[in-house]
């Protein structure tokens, strides 16, 4: 009779363990909807850049092009948010222009050319199929220098001579660290459509490196590259 119970209570308790487990399996079915959508396609739009140097330079915002290729994975929905990873390789004109205050009506702005590889987590909320979505954009981003072009204007001749602080050394020197990085993130709008998905997008970069070299013997000790961007991308699906 002993032996009985025993028995009836661990059929009792392997009973329950399967029907937790059961339920347990169902609830994550429920909770996380698992996708294959995979879409590529363009982006493009205006970037608005600064240099943080120090000792500083006074700025005004320098406009430039950024325009490439992208790459989405959404490997799941938990809960409401859609989960997937973005990968872009984009050119971009990165740089700064100088708000220069000393009385020669001298201009000076730097662009420099880049291509840049960000690797974003995309995290979105709203429809599955067609209609719209709000989603964020973040992770490391990585660049490589091309080339840059300075220009010099104004009143003639052109004399730096009278620049606050004496901050000369940035005119003419190269760039002298060619790869780059930083983090970046963006919110972001994206309309599901039958020809297509098309997102609008602000972004802002903060670069983690220098463009020139930073140490005790170098001028400048910060020299990080800074932007906004607004970007338009058009991405078709490939699988769902």
């Amino acid at each position: 009779m002993k032996h009985f119970y025993t028995l009836r209570k661990a059929a009792m308790l392997f009973l329950l363990a399967g029907s937790l487990f059961t339920a347990k399996a169902q609830m994550n079915t429920q909770i996380t909807d698992y996708r294959n959508n995979l879409a590529i396609g363009f982006n493009g739009g205006a970037t608005f850049n600064s240099v943080t140097f120090s000792p500083s330079i006074k700025q005004t915002m320098q406009q430039g092009f950024v325009g490439g290729f992208t790459a989405r994975y959404i490997s799941e929905k938990y809960f409401a948010m859609i989960c997937g990873l973005q990968i872009e390789a984009n050119f971009s004109q990165r740089g700064w222009k100088e708000k220069i205050e000393d009385g020669t009506g001298n201009t000076y702005q730097r662009t420099l050319n880049y291509v840049e590889i960000p690797f974003l987590a995309h995290l979105a909320f709203g429809a599955d199929d067609r209609g719209a979505r709000f989603f964020i954009n973040a992770g490391p981003q990585f660049s490589f220098f091309l080339n840059d072009k300075e220009e010099y204007g104004g009143l003639q001749p052109w004399d730096p001579s009278h620049r606050p602080n004496n901050v000369t050394h940035q005119y003419g020197k190269s760039v002298e660290n060619k790869f780059e990085y930083g983090i970046t993130g963006g919110l972001g709008l994206e309309v599901r459509t039958g020809i297509g998905n098309f997102l609008l997008e602000g972004r802002y970069y903060y670069g983690l490196s220098d463009i020139y070299g930073n140490s005790k013997k170098d001028y400048f000790s910060r020299s990080g590259l800074s932007t906004i961007y607004g970007k338009v991308t058009y991405l078709f699906d490939l699988t769902k």
